[in-house]
């Protein structure tokens, strides 16, 4: 009697996840394609990278999945993550950070290689059980800026590592970009992985292609995926990259969606979106699906579309290319100290809600990180600006020459934006 009381009293303490069993994981091929199953139905990723909060809005908006890049050892963040994700009906592709040669990981260093696994089989033991938890991701992007091939060695015996101590998940590795000789030292070198991730943006076209020409006949996870990146965009005469609007990347993310990634269900597992939320790679505004205060952007509204089939109630607003001085990024805009300059941008509500104009301007980065290390937002420049309230706005262009970048936002009153930037040079004439 005592005993059952106990047992009781531990049930109600317990988290629900805790009285779950671990989700069973696997891909299994059928009738000549790929599927993975969890607790045996068919489950098709449908997920976005996420760095912080936003799991709700993105169940909301029909995702199933997210994954991180790192899982660490405080217990307590990630345990409240994992639940949290029980809670929504989301899984998750638990990121492992791995050693990247690029930061100064020396793979011919035995002693760093078996610390780094000790390490990763911790993380792995902690969580391992909870019922949220959909496969593992060893690394990110190793592939990128490297020549030791030992990498893929180290992989595969985290890989092997993982199977052992957690036979209830898949593990991969994510790639930038992958071709025959990449996949032929993966075939020997890291045998013990289930599958890839694929991480391709503006190229993902291509994809297809790539795995034909590589010889890669096994499942894959696109794990990042989506506006054109700021190495493979046009660039001003000063080699400034000029992004794309809200709307325009909205556009390409479900044509790139529908066209690619739905389209192949022999090998792919379905993808990760990057990012569901926001973050500084070259702007604030180039890859994150939310702006940094917050709001949906029109890429919310396309993955909806494209995960459910439905457009929301209310969606964003939509945007053309900003304009400055009557002309566009691509025209390579040089402006003079001090003088006056008109900037024009056209946006428009679905619904028809009164748009706010917010208009800034930033020095351009000069940050010359890869592969998504970390950079500083550059400092706001202090302007004296007229604004009309219909999109239309005046500004002084700074004294100092230098290289700048006008961002414009348009806010829907509903928790919802668009917004345009452009590159400008300030230079005496």
């Amino acid at each position: 009697m005592l005993q059952r009381l106990f047992v009781s009293i531990l049930a109600l303490a317990a988290p629900a996840w805790a009285l779950a069993a671990p989700s069973q994981v696997r891909i299994v091929q059928e009738a000549g394609a790929y599927v993975m199953r969890v607790d045996g139905e068919p489950f098709r990723v449908k997920g976005a990278g996420m760095s912080g909060d936003g799991q709700e809005a993105l169940a909301a908006r029909g995702g199933n999945s997210f994954r991180t890049w790192r899982t660490g050892m405080d217990e307590a963040k990630v345990r409240a993550m994992l639940d949290r994700a029980q809670r929504n009906g989301l899984k998750v592709a638990m990121g492992i950070e791995v050693g990247n040669e690029r930061h100064g990981f020396d793979y011919d260093d035995a002693a760093a290689v078996k610390a780094q696994l000790a390490r990763i089989r911790a993380e792995v033991n902690l969580y391992k059980d909870h019922p949220a938890v959909l496969m593992w991701v060893v690394g990110n992007e190793l592939n990128l800026h490297y020549s030791n091939p030992k990498v893929w060695n180290a992989v595969d015996g985290i890989a092997d590592m993982i199977h052992r101590e957690d036979p209830h998940h898949p593990v991969m590795t994510t790639l930038a970009g992958f071709d025959k000789k990449l996949i032929d030292l993966l075939k020997t070198r890291a045998p013990s992985l289930d599958l890839i991730g694929i991480q391709l943006y503006g190229d993902i076209g291509a994809l297809p292609e790539k795995l034909a020409s590589s010889g890669w006949t096994g499942a894959y996870v696109v794990t990042e995926w989506g506006p054109t990146g700021h190495w493979e965009s046009p660039l001003t005469t000063w080699k400034a990259p000029i992004e794309d609007d809200a709307s325009r990347k909205a556009l390409l993310l479900q044509q790139r969606y529908e066209q690619v990634i739905a389209a192949d269900t022999k090998q792919g597992l379905g993808s990760y979106v990057f990012l569901w939320g926001n973050k500084q790679e070259r702007t604030p505004t180039w890859y994150g699906l939310f702006l940094p205060s917050g709001e949906s952007t029109p890429a919310v509204d396309a993955m909806q579309y494209v995960w459910t089939g439905a457009w929301p109630d209310n969606r964003a607003p939509s945007i053309r290319p900003l304009r400055l001085d009557r002309r566009v990024a691509i025209d390579s805009i040089v402006l003079a100290p001090g003088a006056s300059y008109a900037a024009q941008v056209e946006a428009s509500d679905p619904e028809g809600d009164p748009l706010r104009y917010r208009w800034t301007v930033l020095h351009e980065s000069t940050a010359t990180s890869i592969g998504g290390d970390r950079e500083d937002v550059p400092p706001q420049v202090a302007l004296s600006m007229q604004e009309d309230g219909h999109g239309g706005m005046t500004f002084t262009a700074p004294a100092a020459p230098g290289d700048y970048r006008l961002f414009v936002e348009v806010h829907d009153g509903h928790g919802h934006a668009a917004y345009a930037n452009l590159p400008f040079r300030v230079a005496p004439r």
